[in-house]
């Protein structure tokens, strides 16, 4: 790695402001920032982690061919990634590059999940995808990997989860709203584990409404901030259908039996659902 770049990571669960955030922040000067880097490497390596396929000394290799090697030939005076991928190996990460710093991007799990359901329905927990992971997960000598496609790769519950057996029977939005709230558990998990001053917890609202809260992030990345960093933040990005709309009742009804917990522990279980205005 080179001397003198400084690596960090968004982290979450994404539909959470990780492209907007990395629009932003490669607009300042001296990043090299990234969104989703090396995707059909990381999203495999990240479920087969999470369900325990790949085991460290593997997990560790492969982050060393891609982010250390990113890092190794990099000019820039910061490295950013902004993925959800990077959720699930936070620890690896954390081990291999001590002076890393990484931010917990969050956003309300109920625009979260109506977000990839809506607009990224297709490769996002479809019947198909789902089950083909479930069954490699199950026996994988008699049920080969899927391919790396994004769609395939979508963490299951563990077999020691107690939600494993009922979410067989969830429908493809219930499974979007598991992925919220595990992945969420996950990143509190793993940060939990590091030092405070590598860890950063922010909301997407306030990102938009704050220009204090944006002003914080770049503190913390050691980047200098400019008033018109925070206009990037008040359109949303990365939307291929700009459309919103609150969740249905029967969507509810699927939504906070799932995911009700992390709400309350994110601080959303109180707060009215908003619409997002394009």
């Amino acid at each position: 790695m080179s001397a003198r770049t400084a690596p960090f990571f968004i982290v979450s669960s994404g539909r959470s402001g990780t492209a907007m955030l990395q629009k932003a922040l490669a607009a300042a000067s001296g990043v090299d920032m990234n969104h989703e880097y090396a995707v059909q490497i990381t999203q495999r390596l990240a479920v087969r982690r999470y369900l325990g396929l790949a085991d460290p000394d593997e997990t560790r290799r492969v982050l060393r061919d891609t982010y250390l090697a990113a890092l190794r030939y990099s000019e820039a005076t910061h490295w950013g990634d902004s993925s959800n991928k990077v959720s699930w190996l936070i620890p690896e990460l954390a081990e291999l590059l001590p002076d890393a710093k990484f931010v917990h991007l969050v956003r309300d799990g109920r625009k979260v999940t109506g977000s990839y359901f809506r607009k990224l329905a297709a490769e996002c927990y479809d019947d198909r995808a789902t089950k083909i992971l479930q069954a490699h997960y199950d026996d994988p000598s008699a049920n080969p990997a899927p391919p790396p496609e994004k769609r395939y790769w979508w963490p299951v519950p563990r077999k020691s989860d107690p939600v494993a057996d009922t979410f067989r029977q969830f429908d493809q939005f219930t499974r979007i709203a598991w992925h919220w709230a595990e992945i969420n558990k996950v990143i509190l998990s793993s940060l939990s584990r590091l030092a405070p001053d590598r860890t950063l917890f922010v909301r997407l609202e306030e990102l938009h409404q704050s220009p204090r809260a944006v002003q914080e992030l770049f503190r913390f990345l050691n980047l200098p901030y400019r008033p018109e960093h925070f206009e990037a933040f008040e359109r949303p990005h990365n939307v291929n259908r700009p459309q919103d709309r609150l969740l249905e009742a029967s969507e509810c009804a699927r939504f906070y039996p799932v995911a009700n917990a992390m709400m309350e522990r994110l601080g959303y279980a109180n707060r009215e659902e908003y619409v997002v205005k394009y």
